[in-house]
């Protein structure tokens, strides 16, 4: 809500020392937040004055332009006295118009300087201006477009410009909260001034009205919960091409709204000024008398900015005789607004409910500054008052006439009534505020308060509906006493238990990994039916049930996500196309899989859930499984003077789960998979026993094109919850024997379809608990061993803690490990 510092004076008696940093600061400490200072001097400076124009010669120019060669008398301000001579390319003044000029000197907003210039064979020593050029709207003072022309009254040649133009009069923008609706009016802004420093506060609502009377239009409710009150007055002979004048205009433009025609300014200038909402129907368009109803199905209204509009039966309509005119405290209807030949104005002044406007507002996706007011609650009391004002400048700047009607249909509903403990303020806020002290900042704030022993009862304003509970109370004793008398105490911290077990483990999978290089990314669960697309997803995976979010960030990914690979992708590309090519990242977060069952029940506010509500409520949540994903693409090692450097690979992503294992004390299994988006070459399911917990590997080459990533990108992605499942709170230590290793190495033929990790696992079994590592270190393919065959070569080491090993020893556990593998795997130990 933007507030020009001139018009909240003129209904405040502030303190003429009172500057606008003071008055933000206090109006920030009562709750209206200053969001920014609007002043336009600060960007003129130099001479600006008013100069009567004393000749204006008319040159036509070679290039088919006119200009204006001027003589403008603007007093002493030019320092001689003299006529200034000013080149003007405008043709909308006349010789004897009070214009504004500005000097040599003077720099106007956009930085442009302003210098004594010869052009079109003259020396222009300055400017005459447009609003435009001085950053005001551009029917500015004057109400035309072009150069500003001011009532010969205005001034004297050589006065300052700036007073007259408004240019000193600061605007201050405030963020209003919520629940605060009785800010976006400049009566409530004022309120909370003359509360801030106890001056005297001039109420622009109230004035005396006239009663109802039965000359007034005739209006129907129908829904008294949806429009307590309705107020109609009518005026004649108003005259539609009246100009708005400059001091309303200006301050609508300061408001920021845009002045449209002199009938629905003053409208608006009623609405920032009381915070009431008002409407005008041409009342000539109107047949029959008015009526509000909740609207029925399949009926539709064309609203005023042009869209035909469906509504539904929750929404309150205004109607005649000839159907739908507006959709009630939002928008009004297209048929029957105020026009460039009304003349007879109906002027509408109602309360409605703020639920319901509220509700039609996001139903239509219509934002209006009266539903803006509306759906956060205006004052009810005041309808008759914003009526009357707009009927009083209609007849006074429109020369229109009242006709006498008066229409009020309705009663304001009552106000709230709170009772607390008179010491309930200073308990809460830790202030000494005795009883005394809370009831006169009450009745500070507009409240009629009554205080019983140690009971205090409030009955709440009007215009504040948003108090409702006892703590409002306090909190309004608390604003006007100062926030920044609050002391600052912080809690006692409550003796913890640390981390839980899972939290431990967590924190160690990230260590490990970030440990070993990897980057801890965190993304978005939100994916499209285009990302299952990119992983090249068959139409019955699994990962494509997902589930929908009604109200999605995003309209192109608005399910859940069920793998956490779509979101690491994103972010590896992200990082490759900013330049960083060489990128490791890691993820562990929940993933969505839907049960069948997410149907939330939908909750009363009277009380908290029963054991049922919450049993339902949680038979409701999906299943939320944690799973961990890596990615890496790019040099894993780099090249340097130490040697050349190694490209990332599948063996890197499943190296990841490896050592994210290894750190939990779980020992997992990898064999030869197919699964998508993997290469169906090149991956690798990862197990835990029998379970497949997940899957590693080369991306497809599809895959990698469809997200944009380098070819050969690794990534892996398993269930965190599986293997923490598994996991050792306390790893144990590895042991060490000071006795020394015994070496053997031995090379196995297999099918090449039988895994390596099927051999590995065989030896090792075979071996026995003599053996203390194996590692493969090579793989040949080729005539040596046969077509459909593999070598695989094994380094054994075996060890024993209590002894040096006898070659006999070492050598029956290596048989044993060659006899186990070709029992299991038909391996064939190579010649």
């Amino acid at each position: 809500m933007k507030a020009p510092l001139s018009w909240i004076r003129e209904y405040v008696d502030l303190p003429a020392d009172v500057t606008v940093d003071d008055l933000t600061w206090r109006l920030t400490m009562l709750g209206l937040k200053l969001e920014a200072l609007h002043n336009p001097a600060d960007s003129i400076t130099g001479p600006l004055v008013l100069g009567r124009v004393l000749t204006l010669e008319k040159e036509p120019q070679k290039n088919g332009k006119t200009i204006n060669w001027c003589t403008v008398d603007v007093g002493d301000a030019n320092g001689s006295g003299e006529p200034q001579g000013i080149v003007c390319g405008a043709h909308n003044f006349a010789v004897g118009d009070l214009v504004v000029v500005c000097l040599p000197g003077a720099v106007l907003p956009g930085g442009f300087e302003i210098s004594a210039r010869k052009t079109y064979g003259h020396l222009s020593a300055g400017m005459i201006c447009s609003a435009s050029e001085l950053g005001l709207p551009d029917s500015g003072p004057g109400g035309q477009d072009g150069i500003i022309v001011l009532p010969a009254e205005t001034g004297a040649p050589g006065d300052d410009a700036f007073a007259v133009l408004g240019l000193d009069d600061a605007v201050i923008e405030f963020e209003i909260n919520p629940d605060r609706a009785y800010a976006l009016s400049l009566r409530g802004i004022a309120r909370d001034a003359a509360l801030g420093f106890s001056a005297p506060y001039s109420d622009p609502a109230d004035r005396d009205v006239p009663a109802a009377n039965d000359r007034g239009y005739p209006v129907v409710v129908d829904d008294a919960d949806g429009c307590p009150v309705f107020v109609a007055r009518s005026v004649t002979g108003f005259q539609p091409d009246a100009p708005t004048p400059d001091w309303m205009a200006r301050r609508l433009t300061q408001c920021g709204m845009r002045s449209i025609s002199l009938g629905v300014d003053i409208t608006n200038y009623v609405m920032l000024e009381t915070g009431r909402p008002i409407h005008g129907y041409d009342a000539d368009k109107l047949t029959g008398a008015i009526r509000v109803r909740r609207a029925t199905d399949g009926e539709r209204l064309t609203t005023l900015d042009g869209t035909v509009r469906a509504l539904s039966t929750q929404d309150l309509v205004v109607t005649d005789d000839s159907g739908l005119i507006g959709l009630g405290g939002v928008m009004g209807g297209e048929e029957t607004e105020m026009s460039d030949s009304t003349t007879r104005v109906l002027v509408e002044a109602a309360h409605w409910d703020a639920v319901s406007m509220f509700r039609t507002g996001r139903r239509h996706r219509i934002t209006s500054e009266a539903g803006k007011r509306n759906e956060r609650g205006v004052d009810p009391r005041i309808c008759e008052a914003a009526a009357d004002r707009v009927v009083a400048l209609m007849v006074e700047l429109g020369g229109a006439t009242d006709d006498g009607g008066v229409t009020i249909v309705g009663i304001p509903p009552a106000r709230g009534q709170i009772t607390i403990p008179v010491d309930l303020p200073a308990r809460i806020s830790g202030v000494d505020i005795d009883a005394a002290t809370a009831a006169a900042h009450l009745v500070a704030v507009g409240c009629d308060v009554t205080v019983d022993g140690d009971q205090l009862t409030a009955v709440v304003p009007s215009w504040r509906p948003d108090l409702t509970d006892p703590y409002d109370l306090v909190e309004e004793v608390v604003r006007v006493v100062g926030y920044d008398r609050v002391p600052s105490v912080l809690p006692t911290t409550p003796a913890g238990n640390g981390w839980t077990p899972t939290q431990k483990l967590r924190r160690r999978v990230g260590l490990t990994l970030a440990g070993a290089g990897w980057t801890e990314a965190i993304t978005y669960p939100f994916v499209g039916e285009a990302d299952w697309d990119r992983l090249g997803l068959p139409a019955d995976d699994p990962r494509r049930t997902t589930l929908r979010m009604a109200n999605p960030l995003n309209n192109e990914e608005p399910l859940l996500t069920t793998t956490l690979l779509p979101g690491l992708l994103k972010a590896l590309a992200r990082n490759i196309g900013r330049a960083n090519a060489d990128v490791a990242l890691f993820e562990h977060s929940l993933v969505f899989r839907p049960t069948g069952n997410e149907k939330a029940p939908i909750l009363g506010v009277d009380g908290p859930p029963t054991a049922e509500e919450w049993a339902a409520i949680e038979k409701a949540v999906p299943s939320q499984p944690m799973h961990l994903a890596v990615a890496v693409s790019g040099h894993r090692e780099r090249s340097g003077w130490w040697g050349t450097g190694r490209e990332a690979g599948w063996s890197d992503a499943i190296g990841a789960v490896r050592d994210v294992a290894r750190a939990l004390g779980v020992e997992v299994d990898v064999s030869a998979d197919t699964s998508a988006p993997w290469h169906p070459g090149r991956c690798a399911a990862i197990r835990i026993g029998d379970r497949v917990i997940g899957h590693g590997g080369e991306l497809h080459p599809s895959v990698c094109r469809a997200f944009g990533v380098p070819p050969r990108t690794a990534v892996a992605e398993v269930d965190l919850d599986a293997l923490l499942e598994q996991a050792q709170q306390v790893v144990p230590g590895p042991t060490f024997s000071s006795y020394p290793v015994a070496k053997e190495d031995v090379a196995l033929v297999v099918d090449a379809s039988v895994p390596a990790a099927s051999v590995e696992a065989a030896l090792r079994e075979g071996a026995g608990g003599l053996l203390e590592s194996i590692h493969l270190f090579d793989i040949y393919t080729g005539p040596q061993v046969g077509e459909g065959k593999k070598s695989l070569a094994y380094a054994l080491r075996f060890r024993a803690p209590d002894r040096t090993l006898t070659e006999a020893e070492t050598t029956a556990a290596r048989d044993a490990a060659v006899a186990a593998a070709a029992a299991k795997t038909g391996a064939v130990q190579r010649a």
